[in-house]
């Protein structure tokens, strides 16, 4: 049996989008929220796909560079825009690296980021 958790968390940025032409090009904020979506095939000796709070650590990892920034500076965002779906993007590859070094039978399955209530980006495997 296949099992699938997410644990959802939120921060808050600010971006522009180069080469767009429209406000968002203009340096702006959002309050995104990130939901991280990890499966496992059966349950570890405790009966988790993996303990909530390992998942929450790792979340905290990735906000402490997201959280509070222009995303525009940071390296990872030099050559491309800082949209819900390259954050989306980091997001995913930063969790599967973490997680990939604390339990090798749990995969990162899928990333859902909103920038707002209306618009969300997924990125999955």
């Amino acid at each position: 049996m296949k099992f699938e958790v997410y644990r959802e968390v939120q921060f808050s940025s600010a971006h522009r989008l180069r080469n767009y032409h429209g406000k968002c090009e203009n340096l702006h904020g959002h309050n995104w929220r990130v939901r991280l979506f990890v499966t496992r095939a059966g349950l570890d000796d405790t009966g988790f796909v993996m303990d909530f709070k390992v998942l929450d650590a790792v979340l905290k990892e990735i906000m402490e560079i997201l959280d509070h920034k222009d995303l525009n500076s940071l390296k990872e965002f030099e050559t491309i825009n800082p949209t819900a779906e390259n954050i989306a993007i980091l997001v995913f590859k930063l969790a599967e690296e973490k997680i990939a070094h604390l339990d090798e039978a749990v995969k990162v399955s899928k990333v859902c980021v909103w920038e707002s209530d209306k618009s969300c980006a997924i990125a999955e495997a």
